[in-house]
């Protein structure tokens, strides 16, 4: 099998960190940051380029209330960041940022974090990110993506056949085209009208809002989705000119038909995985020809299934097996690309969703392709054995050669020249010398010998590629839901980064510490995620009062005494309110000692240590 060396070799290459889903690197203010003062705007800096909606922020202050904001916006006319001006009368408090964005791979994005003027609230308003995902609507839209992927590869994949394969009666293969091309023309039409609702996550009654559709229109999925429709009329025109003349072997209409495929294909391309993260010319080539690959292979055995029961010909399914193995092997070196762009590491493979749903559709592609191997004998079979009149005829043409080949020459050279004798009057007996002719055979008659035979070939050809069509659209099914599940590589930066998309909760530990005349004072220091690997720190120093105090120096080191690993300098910043430090690396789970050094004057300083657990 092709699959199996290549997903091993191309797993174990590796390569620099890519996502296509969008996560959420910075933002500013940091989540949990306490602000001496209110800030002037907040801005999100993303992976990847995102898309902005007109609630692309939902800034709530401490008592649940919105804030009126101006639109969002760029920071530096940047397409990865997402930026919105704020207020200048914001109180003391804690406030929510919910926002919500699109991926440059077309699926929305949304999360939540917290920042605080003065001091954090008492009680703040809960981290909602707003509604995920509307579950109508979701259902609708993934069901309109499967059957519009299903209706390519039949549309493509039965015109393929058709210029490919050559069979010699295509009437009956007309009506699967008509269906793919109707059904890719609804389903394209319920997409764009289900963009606005899946993106914003609610019902889809909002897909009646004219606004929502014309700012659909604007943005790139919409764009790509205008695109197909405005694809389908040429397709359209093509196959009912090929139809009426019976020009489905024309050079100028396979060569037209070609180039509408791959246009085709690049309206899924260019808003799927494939259009962002690493690589991405390289690998929307690959999404080409992996849908491509896909469709002539399911849609042909379609039209094979559809040509088996019209017009059986044994030469039109030895053409398609070929072209079968070609597809197949195309589908295996993308595929496998495409794997190894989602995953990036072994662990991806089991331990996320994409990768779990991945190693479900490898068992399905090599169920398929055991079905494969089968029609393939079937094929090879059918095409090796001949119809009666067709053995009769080559045995008739043998056994005269063989004849010819033991009369003496001198024998030939004494035949007489001219017409052959007068045939003797007939009695209205046969002779005994001369053989009766063949009576013709009874109506209704069951054949004997070699036509069972092929019939038999021909029913076991078509049961074996019913099933390999039947696997195959799960295959398709399976691999529609992939193209809407987070990758490997998105999933592992999405954890890394998920406090400030509101998804794992930071470890925040208290530390009080004597300022002397029995007060005493509180660090209050954040890591964000508080988990193996990298961590953004943020701490505060309060006074006996509860307010913001400001020190000459504050010093941060963990130490894991189990290991022998540490200690390890966090690099505090004063940021003016509050002390921070991009990033701290703490690279093994278990329980450490954070040792936090409070400098309360030129010459006093007070050092206290507390114990923290670490997840991986």
């Amino acid at each position: 099998m092709l699959l199996g060396p290549l997903l091993v070799l191309l797993l174990l290459g590796g390569a620099s960190s890519a996502s296509a889903h969008a996560t959420l690197e910075s933002t500013d203010p940091g989540d949990g940051s306490v602000l001496g003062r209110a800030p002037d705007r907040v801005t999100l800096t993303f992976s990847e380029s995102v898309g902005l909606r007109d609630d692309s922020f939902r800034i709530l202050d401490p008592g649940g209330h919105r804030v009126r904001t101006a639109d969002a916006g760029r920071a530096d006319g940047r397409s990865d960041t997402a930026r919105v001006d704020l207020p200048a009368d914001l109180g003391e408090g804690t406030y929510t940022v919910a926002w919500r964005v699109v991926s440059a791979d077309s699926h929305p994005a949304s999360g939540a974090f917290t920042f605080s003027v003065g001091k954090p609230s008492a009680t703040s308003a809960p981290v909602d990110a707003g509604p995920s995902e509307d579950p109508l609507t979701a259902t609708l839209h993934k069901t309109a993506r499967y059957l519009a992927y299903l209706a390519a590869a039949l549309l493509i994949g039965v015109a393929a056949f058709v210029a490919l394969c050559r069979p010699p009666d295509t009437t009956g293969l007309r009506r699967p085209l008509a269906a793919g091309w109707w059904t890719l023309l609804g389903t394209t039409l319920a997409l764009l009208v289900l963009r606005a609702p899946y993106e914003a996550g609610t019902g889809p009654a909002d897909a009646l809002d004219a606004d929502a559709l014309a700012g659909t229109l604007t943005m790139r999925p919409g764009v790509l989705l205008l695109a197909r429709l405005a694809l389908l009329a040429p397709v359209a025109l093509l196959l009912i000119r090929t139809a009426r003349d019976g020009r489905h072997r024309s050079p100028w209409a396979t060569a037209t038909g070609a180039v509408l495929a791959v246009a085709l294909a690049l309206t899924w391309s260019a808003g799927e995985h494939a259009s962002a993260g690493l690589q991405v010319p390289l690998a929307m080539t690959s999404f080409v020809l992996h849908l491509l690959a896909t469709a002539v292979w399911l849609g042909g055995l379609v039209a094979l299934l559809t040509t088996l029961r019209t017009a059986p010909d044994a030469a039109t399914a030895a053409r398609f097996s070929r072209v079968a193995l070609a597809s197949v092997t195309v589908l295996a070196v993308t595929g496998v690309y495409q794997s190894w762009r989602g995953l990036g590491s072994w662990q991806a493979l089991t331990g996320t969703t994409y990768g779990r749903l991945l190693l479900a559709k490898v068992a399905l592609v090599a169920l398929t392709l055991a079905a494969a191997a089968v029609s393939r004998r079937w094929t090879t079979a059918l095409a090796t054995s001949a119809t009666p009149a067709q053995q009769g005829e080559r045995q008739g043409d043998r056994e005269r050669e063989r004849d010819r080949d033991r009369i003496p020459e001198p024998i030939l050279e004494r035949v007489p020249a001219g017409p052959p004798p007068a045939p003797e009057p007939s009695t209205g007996e046969p002779s005994a010398q001369e053989p009766s002719a063949p009576e013709p055979p009874t109506p209704g008659a069951p054949s004997t010998g070699t036509p069972s035979a092929a019939d038999a070939l021909r029913r076991g050809l078509r049961r074996s590629v019913l099933a390999e069509a039947v696997v195959a659209a799960v295959v398709l099914m399976v691999t529609t839901v992939l193209t809407s599940t987070v990758p490997g590589r998105a999933a592992d930066e999405a954890a890394r980064s998920a406090p400030a998309g509101g998804v794992l909760p930071a470890s925040v530990t208290d530390v009080p510490f004597d300022l002397g005349d029995s007060a005493r004072g509180t660090v209050q220091i954040t890591l964000d995620p508080g988990r193996t690997g990298d961590n953004a720190v943020q701490a505060v120093v309060f006074g006996p009062d509860g307010a913001l105090a400001a020190v000459p120096e504050l010093r941060l080191s963990f130490t894991l005494p189990d290991k022998d690993i540490g200690p390890i300098e966090a690099r505090l910043v004063d940021r003016g309110g509050y002390w921070s430090a991009n990033t701290l690396t703490l690279p093994l789970p278990g329980t450490w000692t954070m040792r936090t050094t409070v400098r309360v004057s030129e010459i006093d300083q007070v050092t206290e240590s507390r114990r923290i657990r670490i997840e991986s």
